[in-house]
């Protein structure tokens, strides 16, 4: 037999805990999804991770970002192994993510103290609809649960601009900063500045792009489109405006090499109107189409952390 519970009855029942926020992204045209844990504090975040890696399971890769566990899964399900240490340390694992109609359903298995994180603490978050547990569950202390989370299915979109602003006025990381954090739907996720190469003469003054991503939902992703697109006519100072959009959770190898040139290269728009169709981007002109080149490679660049940053010669 197994329990439903709700966020607040699972609060109810363990107690008031961390978690922030947990949102799911597929793309399920490649069989992969991202989990976005977000944590009040550092430290289980760290301890997560680790014990997490440990167990293997449906997770590729797990990464640690200020107070938020960056998971990239499997669709589908993995085994489990907590390894022969398991009694000392306990343990917590992806069993599972299966994708359901518009919701996405993660199982997780976690022993002794590192039960706590996947069995009480994940499933009060913001972002959980609902969670299964056994009749019997309990968490801590040498206790063995297994419990599975049903979030909204998400994906991933990331918008990049560039050529907001002039010499006199403006600035192109503000005014994405503003739009993003005024977005009517989704989850803001990141934010990038884009250092690209000082040489390009048509600069303002430092010659960034930025760049934004978002967990939304599949439905709600053209209300976002449109929210980026009028915030930017209405904001910028320029006549060369032009915006990125890209869904997905890979930036296409094509994209992330034409943003890496553009730190050392000047490209022109063709460049970039070239690598778009080559992955799969839209470019959207707001006042004018120079700011292509810098939107692309603002896009290229958005999951590099802080490289996106800076010059080759910076690291």
């Amino acid at each position: 037999m197994s329990q439903v519970l709700k966020p607040s009855e699972v609060e109810g029942k363990f107690g008031k805990l961390f978690c922030r926020g947990v949102y799911v992204m597929v793309d399920e045209a490649e069989g992969r999804a991202r989990i976005i844990e977000e944590c009040s504090a550092r430290g289980p975040v760290e301890w997560d991770a680790v014990n997490r890696k440990r167990a293997g399971g449906a997770i590729t890769d797990i990464r640690v970002e200020g107070t938020t566990l960056v998971m990239d899964t499997i669709i589908g399900e993995k085994e489990v192994r907590f390894g022969p240490a398991s009694k000392d340390l306990g343990g917590q694992g992806l069993k599972s993510l299966k994708v359901e109609g518009n919701l996405v359903k993660t199982t997780w298995v976690g022993l002794a103290g590192a039960s706590v994180g996947i069995g009480a603490c994940l499933p009060q978050g913001p972002g959980t609809i609902e969670a299964v547990y056994p009749d019997d569950a309990k968490v801590g202390g040498a206790n063995r649960i297994e419990v599975t989370i049903t979030t909204p299915k998400m994906i991933r979109a990331v918008f990049a601009v560039d050529d907001t602003d002039t010499k006199e006025k403006g600035a192109s990381w503000v005014l994405m900063l503003k739009a993003a954090r005024e977005a009517p739907v989704g989850h803001f996720l990141t934010h990038r500045i884009v250092q690209l190469n000082p040489d390009v003469k048509e600069k303002t003054t430092q010659c960034v792009a930025v760049s934004v991503s978002f967990a939304v939902k599949e439905e709600e992703f053209p209300a976002l489109r449109r929210h980026f697109i009028n915030y930017l006519k209405q904001g910028t100072y320029s006549q060369n405006t032009s915006l990125a959009v890209f869904r997905g959770l890979r930036i296409p190898e094509a994209v992330r090499d034409y943003g890496l040139r553009a730190k050392r290269e000047v490209m022109k728009v063709e460049d970039a109107r070239s690598v778009a169709r080559k992955g799969g981007v839209e470019l959207v002109e707001i006042t004018g189409p120079r700011g292509a080149i810098g939107a692309m490679a603002g896009l290229g660049c958005h999951d590099l952390g802080i490289e996106a940053a800076g010059l080759p010669e910076d690291f």
